[in-house]
């Protein structure tokens, strides 16, 4: 399973694309579950960068965790979640992080 990712042009937060647009959360994002499904997004993503809305458009691989969808490898976590030192500070400080 992938999901679509990307950092926003306008600030660099990193976003997931969901529900026909991008979040900054990725629980919700839309998950290709075929290749059909990943080159719909890749398309996504290319027409989102050639706007320059987005840049650095991946597909990355993920988990469903409790109906949320997860980073699988630990560089995208952190992406997701925010500094690794202060637990306090960026998206996983904000309660919808954890998936409320």
């Amino acid at each position: 399973m992938k999901v679509l990712t990307a950092n926003r042009l306008s600030d660099g937060i990193a976003v997931w694309y969901a529900d026909g647009g991008w979040a900054e959360t990725v629980g919700n994002a839309d998950i290709a579950h075929d290749k059909a499904a990943e080159d719909r997004l890749e398309a996504i993503g290319a027409a989102a960068a050639a706007n320059n809305e987005v840049v650095d458009v991946n597909l990355i691989d993920v988990d469903v965790v409790d109906g949320w969808a997860e980073p699988v490898r630990l560089r995208e976590k952190i992406r997701a979640a925010g500094p690794t030192i202060r637990t306090d500070l960026g998206k996983q400080a904000a309660p919808e992080a954890i998936g409320a």
